[in-house]
């Protein structure tokens, strides 16, 4: 099975790495080049408008694509996995992941990037941003999902080829998933939904919602959850599965109340 995370916006490339922490280049490359070449003619003023963003964020953008470089080193790039840090990856807290849990996530574990196309988590990523639903017009047509095609679906059926019955379990965002090609894709896709109990009924919470993909990630990661029924085990942070609300392909995990800080 492989997990699918979408990236973060937030990113940390200040807190110091573990030593000896092992890396990978990503596999995508020369596309991530052909993007960044599309991006250095954006004025500041371009890309505040393209990806609605304040002047200082379109100005730290534009300099990140400048200094990117096709040569990922200890320098200018870190793990994907410990680069990122939004809520999705402050419920999976890499940090504290041991290097067996980081080794298996690097064969069960891909997060979809508009830059990078899809990333291992020991991936090396130099800093960026570039969401996946931006309109970047490039030779390949007028979005990142025509830049993309079905190569990211064909990238997780190389990944997947080993396994009898290939199984993808996105935790990834709409606007992310959006970017693999279901008909491309050989795999069985299971969906996992966050529920939390708020004025009388079960509801998404985006926020917790995103923090539960993450988790979920972790569980997997940590207790090597390789056939969909393991899933159903997950209760971390309070929830539980929720078999009447669930089928084969959506698995529904509810909870009361959010655990107190």
């Amino acid at each position: 099975m492989l997990y699918l995370l979408s990236p973060a916006k937030s990113l940390d490339y200040d807190t110091p790495l573990p030593e000896g922490l092992p890396h990978t280049t990503p596999q995508f490359v020369r596309e991530a080049s052909a993007l960044i070449e599309v991006l250095r003619q954006q004025a500041p003023q371009d890309i505040a408008s393209l990806m609605d963003l304040s002047d200082k964020l379109a100005a730290l953008n534009v300099a990140r694509y400048q200094a990117w470089r096709p040569r990922f080193t200890a320098s200018n790039s870190r793990q994907a996995l410990l680069a990122f840090n939004g809520d999705v990856y402050e419920g999976l807290d890499a940090r504290t992941l041991g290097p067996q849990d980081l080794d298996w996530a690097q064969s069960h574990v891909a997060i979809l990037s508009g830059l990078y196309g899809v990333l291992r988590p020991l991936d090396r990523m130099q800093p960026y941003r570039l969401e996946m639903g931006t309109r970047l017009a490039t030779d390949m047509g007028s979005n990142l999902y025509q830049f993309w095609g079905s190569q990211i679906a064909e990238h997780l059926n190389t990944r997947l080829r080993a396994d009898t019955t290939p199984v993808v379990v996105n935790l990834a965002s709409q606007e992310y998933f959006k970017a693999v090609d279901r008909k491309a894709l050989k795999a069985r896709v299971i969906e996992c939904v966050f529920e939390d109990y708020k004025g009388g009924s079960y509801k998404i919470i985006s926020f917790h919602a995103k923090r539960a993909r993450g988790l979920m990630a972790r569980y997997a990661i940590t207790h090597r959850i390789a056939a969909p029924h393991g899933l159903e085990g997950f209760d971390l942070d309070g929830y539980a599965f929720a078999p009447a609300s669930s089928g084969p392909e959506r698995l529904v995990f509810r909870r009361k109340a959010a655990p107190t800080a």
